[in-house]
């Protein structure tokens, strides 16, 4: 029976490993990552799937460290598989499996390689991204491609969105292509690195808002950021203000020559750089009434019908 050591996380992370049990591979031991506390989990868990299939898990700091090798070592792996895992595998462990180390990663390769893929393809304003399985090599997200599988990003989408979607394209990729990777007469095309670039982690900072943009980036970022990520950030009238969901609003007229919010007839809008408009769909000011979303009335009750001014950011945003 053919033997796979995996190291798995979040929801692709299940998925995949969902399948190589279902294609009957035997998985001696999954290593995964212990939850941060700080990081919201709306994810599924790698560590239950596996304990419910008596697979070994465990959770090292550091999956390259030499008793970590060793034990991988010890379970002599025909390959290796990586899907959605948080670390880089050094040349120690692509070394040990026999047969080769794959990761599936949430983008369509040679785009957007590298951290939060999804969320980088929002911000850029991408129609689709997707999901592929390559060769693992210890530049990131280089290796020769097996199989992808592309999936839409639609205008409203969030990065919540796009995730499932990407979880879906995984376990599509990950099912069609595993018969000829477990037979070995897979074939892999290599990357033109020159067709896409790398990205790197996202901080909080990095959703503060720059109202001198256009109303397509900034509802572009808002997506790309919206809960259960931290969101977009801005201030208003000297208050922290956290902006949850947009809607461009293509046929309305910006009321102020410069970036403003007001709401009326019920709703509220962020007039922006350029002169668009987004509709404010969901929004809080300083935490809001009990962490929930503030409304039109309860704005105006507070804030009164004038436009007020919001501010741009010249921070370098990539």
């Amino acid at each position: 029976m053919t033997c796979a050591v995996v190291f798995a996380y979040h929801n692709v992370g299940v998925r995949c490993l969902s399948v190589l049990l279902a294609h009957g591979v035997r998985v001696p031991l999954v290593l995964t990552h212990t939850d941060d506390p700080q990081e919201t989990h709306w994810f599924d868990s790698v560590a239950q799937l596996a304990a419910l299939h008596d697979i070994p898990v465990i959770t090292p700091d550091d999956p390259n460290a030499p008793d970590i090798v060793a034990r991988v070592s010890a379970a002599r792996p025909d390959f290796l598989f990586s899907f959605y895992y948080r670390r880089m595998l050094r040349k120690e462990l692509l070394a040990l499996p026999a047969r080769g180390a794959f990761n599936m990663h949430g983008s369509l390769l040679p785009k957007y390689r590298g951290r939060v893929p999804v969320n980088w393809a929002i911000i850029h304003g991408e129609t689709e991204t997707g999901a592929t399985l390559h060769h693992m090599t210890e530049q990131a997200d280089s290796g020769a491609i097996v199989d992808q599988q592309a999936v839409p990003i639609l205008p409203n989408d969030t990065a919540f969105d796009v995730f499932h979607k990407v979880t879906c394209a995984a376990e599509i990729t990950l099912h069609r292509c595993l018969p000829a990777v477990l037979a070995g007469t897979a074939q892999a095309l290599p990357q033109d690195l020159t067709q896409g670039a790398r990205f790197g982690s996202r901080r909080p900072e990095d959703g503060i808002i720059d109202w001198s943009k256009s109303a397509q980036a900034i509802h572009n970022l808002v997506r790309a950021v919206a809960p259960p990520y931290p969101g977009a950030t801005t201030t208003l009238a000297g208050q922290p203000m956290r902006i949850l969901k947009t809607l461009l609003a293509p046929g309305r007229t910006a009321r102020a020559s410069s970036p403003s919010f007001y709401c009326e007839g019920g709703r509220c809008y962020a007039d922006c750089g350029d002169g668009g408009v987004l509709r404010i769909v969901a929004f809080e000011i300083n935490g809001s009434i009990n962490g929930s979303p503030m409304d039109a009335q309860t704005f105006i009750k507070n804030y009164g019908t004038a436009p007020i001014a919001l501010s741009t950011n010249i921070r370098k945003q990539q």
